[in-house]
């Protein structure tokens, strides 16, 4: 024979449903959230962007200003996708380059573009 739980058993198992619930909402909206865009590394001045007819596929395009040779990459945020990096690119000073990294089609597409040192 099943016992069936007491209205008031029902109420505090529902309650801790919804509580449970409440909180993977909110844990699953931070997930979401994007960290603040790191700041462009010292010596170079850059433009990031998307691909004009492309919304997975992100750029960063850098001079060097500094007096030394540097190193950058483009890393793009791609939501439900991993994240990815672009090509390391090298600049003497003075010179200007670009790297590009692409999202997998099956995310949601760029949601933050930074660029690393």
């Amino acid at each position: 024979m099943k016992k069936t739980p007491s209205p008031i058993r029902r109420a505090a198992l529902r309650a801790t449903a919804v509580t449970g619930l409440t909180a993977v909402l909110a844990v699953a909206g931070g997930l979401a959230t994007a960290a603040p865009a790191a700041a462009t590394p010292p010596g170079l001045s850059c433009d990031t962007g998307k691909h004009a007819v492309d919304d997975y596929t992100g750029y960063a395009l850098c001079r060097n200003n500094g007096s030394s040779t540097q190193t950058f990459w483009v890393h793009l945020v791609c939501g439900w996708s991993p994240d990815v990096d672009g090509d390391h690119v090298t600049l003497a000073p003075g010179q200007s380059g670009q790297s590009t990294a692409h999202c997998a089609g099956l995310g949601t597409g760029i949601g933050e573009i930074t660029v690393r040192p």
